[in-house]
């Protein structure tokens, strides 16, 4: 009953600021609920999946209670997913150093689903929500059950612009922080003893879009981070290194986009292209998938509303 529960009855007082309305009672080895039925059977159908959860040897945590309490709410409006939130909370990744990566949400999980399933997918979606850490655990996946040979890992070195000759160090001292949180993620994946290895031997690269001209990759699983700075040409450019038994994820939040000058983002314009193009998917994330601090949520919410006002404000203005 801990475990169901939560130390403290965590889990039990987050049940409960969930249902107000329904009187939720615990006696022994027994919980009993009473108030509407529909939200009664909702409750029903919580501890069910948790019970599915915990059997897996998984805890359950106040954070999973809260989104499995969302998409239960969401199926009993009937605009509910046909997945299960024990479906989308037992679905294992990667298991690396004693935890294991797996979606936290129902677009996390349709994402990771539509990597399988697609040569080519794009995540798009604001920060914290698990786009660029859950591509490179399903490439990490790949390569160690051998669907490929090699791992690529890109990024456009944007910030730094023409600046990056005048920056101290060798090429690989300028362009190293820019690739820093792509080693940082690989990191939590892979024996970080491992990983000098594999880069040497060419099994695992970690470079700026600038160097993925002119090349064929095959038999990879290739990654582009922060897609929101390409350029258009650069995104054709990178789009076009497709080869043979390759996978390709592309990740970035449009709302953040640092190109200089006004230029238009590659990854904006690219949905308006490859929209409906077979064996591509684009797999969008909201707020509601950012599993970072419940306050990232919460900004991003802000920051849309604004900026949604704003446009309104300067269409009010120009009419």
């Amino acid at each position: 009953m801990v475990t169901v529960l939560g130390s403290g009855d965590a889990l039990l007082r987050v049940i409960e600021k969930a249902f107000p309305k329904a009187d939720i009672h615990v006696r022994g080895n027994q919980v009993s609920a009473i108030g509407e039925a529909a939200e009664v059977a909702l409750i029903q159908r919580l501890f069910d999946e948790m019970m599915l959860v915990l059997r897996t040897g998984q805890p359950m945590t106040e954070d999973a209670v809260e989104r499995s309490i969302a998409m239960l709410k969401a199926s009993g409006n009937g605009n509910g997913p046909e997945e299960t939130p024990a479906e989308v909370l037992t679905q294992n990744i990667l298991s690396s150093r004693g935890r294991t990566i797996r979606p936290k949400t129902l677009n996390q999980k349709r994402y990771v689903d539509a990597i399988d399933k697609n040569t080519i997918v794009f995540g798009i979606g604001p920060a914290g929500t698990g786009k660029t850490y859950l591509a490179m655990a399903k490439a990490v996946q790949a390569l160690q059950s051998k669907q490929v040979s090699r791992i690529i890992l890109t990024r456009p070195a944007v910030e730094a612009g023409e600046r990056l000759g005048f920056l101290p160090g060798t090429l690989f001292d300028k362009i190293d922080p820019y690739l820093r949180p792509l080693y940082d993620a690989l990191h939590d994946m892979l024996d970080p003893d491992s990983i000098p290895r594999l880069m040497a031997a060419g099994t695992i690269e970690v470079a700026p879009l600038a160097y993925m001209r002119g090349r064929t990759l095959n038999d990879a699983f290739v990654v582009l981070d922060e897609a929101q700075n390409t350029t258009t040409e650069q995104m054709k450019m990178f789009l076009t290194r497709l080869g043979f038994d390759s996978k390709i994820v592309i990740t970035g939040d449009i709302t953040q986009v640092d190109l200089p000058g006004g230029a238009r983002s590659g990854l904006r314009q690219v949905q308006e292209i490859l929209d409906g193009v077979p064996d591509i998917h684009f797999s969008r994330l909201t707020s509601e998938d950012v599993v970072r601090h419940k306050l990232v949520g919460r900004i991003v919410d802000a920051y849309e509303k604004y900026d949604d006002g704003q446009q309104a404000a300067n269409g009010y203005q120009r009419k």
